[in-house]
């Protein structure tokens, strides 16, 4: 993936996340306060992530524990496996942590030695992400109490909507001009 289509497709998402919280409506909120403890989304999210991080585990090479690839192939196979049945707490938002994380190196990977102006803007996102996503990660429980707070009043969702689709915009604008 190049630089252009990467900061496309975030500013498009970051749009779309913006355009649903400036919406508000009453769907929003309860999706994004069931998405924590979801059955369905943890399904889709760990098989998702597990297979991308399971290709990545087979294309090792020898100074990357290339040699091991089958055991490792068969240890996180198992773990990703044994999570559905046995961490069932919040493993949605774990889940797409993980996916973040994963989509985070193929961001950073178009952004690998490129002009500082343009890539500043996603690549200052994506660490922001990151950072997000570790946290999250280890305290999962947080991201619920987050949704709670945000939809606790209105004002905060779209002012949380008119940030993402500010930044969107932004990263669109830089994408088609540079």
């Amino acid at each position: 993936m190049d630089l252009f289509f990467a900061t496309f497709l975030t500013g498009t998402a970051l749009l779309l996340a913006g355009a649903c919280l400036l919406w508000n409506g009453k769907p929003v909120a309860a999706v994004l306060k069931g998405f924590p403890r979801s059955r369905r989304a943890a399904l889709v999210g760990m098989s998702v992530a597990s297979a991308w991080f399971l290709y990545l585990v087979t294309q090792l090479g020898e100074a990357d524990f290339g040699a091991f690839s089958r055991q490792l192939l068969v240890g996180f196979g198992l773990i990703a496996v044994l999570s559905y049945f046995y961490v069932r707490e919040f493993l949605a938002v774990r889940s797409f942590c993980i996916l973040y994380l994963l989509v985070a190196a193929v961001l950073l990977g178009a952004a690998w030695m490129q002009e500082p102006a343009t890539r500043l803007f996603l690549v200052t996102l994506v660490y922001v992400g990151i950072v997000l996503a570790l946290y999250f990660a280890v305290v999962p429980y947080r991201l619920r109490d987050f949704f709670d707070w945000l939809f606790a009043r209105e004002a905060r969702t779209r002012v949380l909507g008119g940030i993402f689709f500010a930044y969107g915009l932004l990263l669109n604008l830089i994408a088609v001009t540079y």
